[in-house]
């Protein structure tokens, strides 16, 4: 399960495990209040993304359509993230003071997209696998 919450409303043990995905640390907070996993800056959108959809000059879609091509060119970012939410529940800790038009939200949606096609039996991991399986049977 994936959930995302803001850095601002205290820890709960049903958070699981607690990652930030913001590239900067939320304003006023120390390290030791937040209860994290681990902070994956590189995560975040980039800098140039981040400030144009904050200031103003880039509407949620666009933001959204970009920050997912920045994720499909990185998985190496986001891919221990599915590994934590198969094991248990994984909160993305965000600064964004709308809950709903954030980074995290399209996080989240990216991971449990990404986690579906990795599930299917024709995904290549999949695929990989079972090439595995059978190949050791075969010995």
């Amino acid at each position: 399960m994936i959930r995302c919450k803001r850095a601002y409303l205290p820890a709960d043990p049903e958070d699981g495990q607690r990652v930030l995905v913001d590239r900067l640390w939320p304003r006023g907070l120390r390290k030791d209040n937040l209860a994290l996993h681990a902070w994956l800056a590189d995560l975040a959108p980039s800098v140039e993304l981040r400030k144009a959809f904050k200031g103003g000059a880039m509407q949620f879609d666009e933001f959204s359509r970009r920050y997912r091509g920045e994720l499909a060119a990185h998985p190496e970012h986001w891919w221990p993230l599915l590994e934590l939410a198969e094991r248990g529940t994984l909160t993305l800790v965000y600064a964004a003071r709308d809950e709903q038009q954030n980074n995290a939200r399209v996080l989240a949606e990216w991971l449990e997209q990404e986690g579906e096609r990795f599930e299917r039996p024709s995904s290549p991991a999949y695929m990989a696998g079972e090439l595995r399986r059978r190949l050791s049977d075969d010995d």
